[in-house]
């Protein structure tokens, strides 16, 4: 049996790291659970998995949890330093999938115990790249990518070399308003109507504007350290390659599979080897044909801004990252049209001149909180 802890149980990856763990249920221990402020969804998984520890990182849902774990001697903890503490109880692996910069710490804290993570939390690495991959080779953790385009790159990559990689291709969908031609009034509804994906709203928005694939670009480049010029984006409406690697003897390795992230998760829980999913098999007849563009940077900027952000470094990708989750809560909330989320974001990243490059976790969350600042300071001016 192995031991497994779930950060952002409640959200999208969660559900579905649990969905496998209920399929294999006699393998598993689960550790700890944690969500931003679902308790009601955080006890029923606790007490449906028996887990050790549950953490909502709202502290004002303490006493709600406590209620809901009454009586199951499951110990409940709120709070960013109770999110730390449980993320780093020694297990088997840790499945990171908070959503936002707000996973930074919890993840970090996993890779100090030198553990395994299964990393879908794309906004930790942009946000503090440098700083996780030298924890990483301080500790002796592994990370294992779960998003699907980096779980495939990592799939395609296993018994070749780094050195040997002529180019990597992440592809995109291109999200639900590829051919909408009146971005400006685009709803939050159509915004998170993803064609091929079932995600949180956060992701589904960064998805229709491109920034999702932005995000990945720079994640892609420090966890596979080909040269960002090596590192392209290609849209793939379909779904089906979820990413490419060209070695340097012309070969092109692809991996394919559903639009279901059982699939990369999967992959990284029974990493080295394989897990049954529900998956049906592809079927490509049926599926016919696949179609490939190139991405349209001056509909959709967000690629632009966020290889920009890559070539500049420093601290230049936590303030895009940062900028961007104040962009698109606005957004849902109502307050911007979805065609200034590109706008806004670009015009906190040329707003003065950027903060130094973070070393530390503190020093990244600092310049995550200032670049927060300038957005909203754009937002709602004195």
């Amino acid at each position: 049996m192995r031991s497994i802890s779930i950060l952002g149980a409640t959200g999208s990856v969660g559900e579905q790291t649990l969905d496998l763990i209920r399929r294999n249920s006699g393998e598993w221990k689960v550790v700890a659970l944690t969500a931003n402020s679902n308790v009601a969804g955080l006890a029923a998984a606790a007490r449906e998995f028996g887990a050790e520890v549950a953490v909502v990182a709202d502290e004002r849902r303490l006493d709600d949890l406590r209620a809901a774990l009454s009586g199951s001697g499951i110990e409940a903890a709120a709070g960013r330093t109770a999110l730390c503490e449980a993320a780093a109880r020694p297990v088997d692996i840790t499945v990171a999938a908070i959503v936002g910069c707000a996973g930074l710490g919890p993840v970090m804290a996993a890779i100090e115990q030198g553990g395994t993570i299964a990393l879908a939390n794309k906004e930790a690495l942009v946000s503090a790249g440098d700083v996780m991959t030298a924890a990483v080779a301080r500790h002796g953790a592994t990370l294992l990518p779960t998003d699907s385009e980096h779980n495939a790159i990592f799939q395609c990559l296993q018994g070749g070399r780094i050195s040997d990689v002529r180019s990597i291709t992440l592809t995109a969908s291109g999200g639900p308003l590829r051919t909408v031609q009146d971005l400006s009034a685009v709803t939050p509804a159509q915004a998170v109507a993803h064609p091929n994906w079932d995600m949180g709203a956060k992701i589904s928005v960064d998805s229709a504007t491109m920034f999702n694939k932005g995000l990945e670009l720079i994640e892609a480049h420090h966890l596979f350290p080909v040269g960002l010029d090596r590192i392209r984006i290609v849209v793939h409406p379909q779904s089906v390659i979820h990413s490419m690697v060209e070695y340097r003897d012309g070969s092109t390795l692809a991996q394919l599979g559903p639009s279901d992230m059982r699939v990369p998760i999967a992959s990284c829980l029974a990493w080295p080897g394989r897990m049954d999913t529900p998956m049906a098999p592809l079927d490509l007849p049926a599926i016919g044909e696949l179609s490939f563009f190139a991405p349209d940077e001056t509909r959709f900027p967000a690629t632009r801004l966020a290889r920009e952000a890559a070539q500049a470094g420093g601290a230049a990708p936590a303030v895009l990252n940062a900028a961007n989750e104040i962009a698109v809560d606005a957004f849902l909330a109502g307050k911007i049209a979805f065609s200034r989320i590109a706008v806004l974001v670009e015009s906190v990243l040329e707003q003065g001149e950027l903060p130094a490059a973070p070393r530390t976790l503190e020093e990244v969350l600092r310049v995550d909180e200032d670049a927060r600042h300038r957005a909203t300071r754009i937002l709602e001016p004195a």
